[in-house]
């Protein structure tokens, strides 16, 4: 007679099998526990546009998000081909710019957590400027990235925002640049209003990036202008320590003892925010495209 696994062998050996005999997740490397698990062929999922923050009036809006606009469902059309679809459906998340140079669009999801420890933030993506001229365009996209906008609880002791933030620098000024930056320090805060509730700053602005050690990286991208490959990332974070554990990027693993987030005091309606954006700039007068397949947040609780 067979000797049994202990009980957390088999509970370890039964959730492999599960994730493998799915194709929708078994392209993701998970945490325990499931978050979300964002297939944009079935809707928007909960991403939606990052509304600036104001108050009295629209136009009390700083500049950098009155440009935002509503993220898409996309089948990834062209003009020469039809459309690519998605990795495994029809659709992908299409967040625009403006066709304006340094033009951005950020879509945002926004959760609060119940557990403080590791959380994995997985996506499949790909980035394109609009397709308006025959040749490639290869430095047109500026970035393309993703941040979290994070708070502790209400009875954490020194509660801070934390918000740690990374771009996909593709080019600048009409130069590749293909490497990973990240941002510690924000502009100034804005008082919006006259009741003293809302405040704002401009967080992704273009200045403040610094590059991550050892982060370049050349992407694929494809000898036509409205050709696409997926690629695939990986950020892991620590809500209990508030800090980086680690990032990949198809290949490559980038070193994150340097990495440091955006951080300030703890605002007073934002406890246990658990905030996720993804966002694309434009560096030319066209728009630029980025492109999400899924999106899978898991932790281990």
């Amino acid at each position: 007679m067979t000797e049994s696994l202990p009980a957390n062998e088999m509970s370890e050996a039964l959730r492999s099998a599960m994730l493998l005999s799915n194709p929708s997740l078994s392209r993701f490397d998970p945490l325990p526990r499931i978050i979300s698990l964002d297939q944009f062929s079935r809707g928007h999922c909960g991403w939606s546009q990052l509304v600036g923050n104001y108050e009295d009036d629209l136009d009390s809006m700083l500049p950098g998000y009155a440009q935002h606009s509503s993220a898409m469902l996309s089948t990834l059309s062209h003009w020469d081909a039809g459309s690519h679809g998605g990795m495994e459906n029809s659709y992908a998340l299409k967040v625009a710019t403006k066709p304006r140079a340094g033009a951005r669009n950020v879509a945002i999801k926004r959760l609060t957590f119940r557990k403080r420890g590791p959380i994995r933030f997985e996506m499949y993506f790909t980035f394109k400027p609009e397709a308006t001229e025959l040749k490639l365009s290869e430095t047109d996209v500026r970035s393309v990235g993703f941040l979290f906008d994070l708070q502790g609880g209400d009875r954490d002791a020194g509660a801070e925002r934390v918000m740690p933030h990374l771009r996909f620098l593709n080019a600048s000024g009409g130069k590749h640049e293909q490497k990973w930056q990240y941002k510690s320090e924000t502009t100034a805060f804005k008082a919006l209003g006259t009741e003293n509730k809302t405040v704002s700053h401009d967080h992704l602005a273009n200045e403040g990036w610094r590059d991550l050690p050892d982060g370049a990286q050349r992407l694929c991208y494809n000898e036509i202008p409205t050709k696409v490959n997926w690629s695939y990332l990986r950020f892991d974070f620590d809500l209990d320590e508030m800090k980086a554990l680690s990032f990949s990027c198809n290949d490559r693993s980038f070193d994150m003892s340097g990495f440091e987030s955006i951080r300030m005091p703890a605002m007073k309606n934002l406890w246990c925010m658990l905030n996720f954006c993804v966002f694309a700039e434009t560096d030319v007068a066209k728009r630029a495209f980025l492109y999400v397949d899924s999106i899978c947040i898991s932790g281990l609780y």
